[in-house]
């Protein structure tokens, strides 16, 4: 009788049950932590690949202008939501703005909030240690940008680190099955696209071509946008405070950011809910939340302390 399959043997069907399902059991551990699990990343590399179908699809001002709200919503969700709320609780809100910008989160394809405000939080904790997982000090521009959440080490979502959080079975539910959402948004703009197609013909769009525009290529932009604080915002721009850490403030990265691009100024004070300390400072997602605030959807925003905001 055959022995039963070692764990080695197990690995491949694992890595594809992770694809749907985070907590599959199984992933490797130990030296390979730290490489890079190329099966599991079959669909980061797909996503890229299918924006090649703009040469098939073709150009439409429709699916553009999809495109680009698309980046513009899931943006001030992982600025506002996953990084200023979920990472650092800068300000407050209800249990149900709470969920519906996670869920729009999730559609980033960026992992769910629990994982990405956990990671954020280690990184702030270790920040330009070698204990930083994505720092571009220790192993360079591509690892930084990239490389480190295609492997193990990086997929796993440290539990420790958001005690607050993991408390909501909604939240839990989203970071295990955080390939849901992005399915379904973009089965949701193929069928848009259809129906543009035979509804509104003037608009010269259709089921692919929305497909590729507003879901492979607005997510990729929107994925190399976001990662840039971690590549390039701790080697470019201009350093205001003595932070313990290489971060930099950037402006070009700022307005691609909705205000993430100044980054010293967050790792000198992160508890805050604005990014641009200076008036001159443009911080998108700042002034969004306080739009927010003025319609009563989030309170308690968290200022910079005047002391702070002086220092050097």
């Amino acid at each position: 009788m055959r022995n039963s399959p070692s764990p080695a043997e197990h690995r491949p069907l694992t890595t594809v049950a992770q694809w749907f399902d985070t907590h599959a059991a199984g992933s490797c551990e130990g030296a390979n932590a730290e490489r890079i699990a190329w099966l599991r990343v079959v669909p980061f590399i797909a996503m890229h690949l299918a924006c090649l179908g703009v040469i098939w699809v073709g150009f439409s001002w429709t699916a553009f202008a999809v495109a680009a709200a698309l980046y513009a919503l899931r943006m001030f969700a992982l600025t506002g939501f996953y990084h200023r709320y979920f990472s650092h609780r800068a300000f407050r809100t209800t249990r149900a703005t709470q969920f519906v910008f996670a869920t729009i989160g999730a559609m980033c394809v960026q992992r769910g909030p629990l994982w990405w405000a956990a990671h954020h939080r280690n990184h702030h904790r270790h920040a330009d240690t070698p204990r930083d997982i994505h720092s571009p000090l220790h192993r360079g521009f591509l690892w930084s940008h990239m490389g480190w959440f295609l492997t193990p080490r990086g997929f796993r979502t440290d539990w420790s680190a958001i005690p607050d959080l993991r408390r909501y079975p909604e939240l839990r539910w989203l970071d295990r099955f955080d390939i849901v959402v992005p399915i379904l948004l973009a089965t949701g703009l193929f069928f848009l696209g259809r129906g543009l197609q035979f509804a509104h013909p003037a608009l010269h769009t259709n089921g692919a071509q929305m497909l590729v525009w507003g879901f492979f290529v607005s997510t990729v932009v929107l994925f190399h946008a976001t990662v840039t604080i971690n590549s390039l915002a701790h080697r470019f721009g201009s350093r205001r405070f003595a932070t313990r850490d290489n971060s930099r403030n950037n402006w070009l990265l700022a307005l691609i950011t909705f205000g993430e691009g100044w980054h010293n100024n967050h790792h000198h004070f992160p508890g805050a809910a604005r990014q641009g300390f200076r008036w001159w400072e443009f911080d998108m997602t700042y002034y969004l939340l306080r739009l927010f605030a003025a319609c009563g959807l989030v309170w308690d925003l968290k200022p910079v302390p005047a002391g702070l905001r002086r220092a050097r």
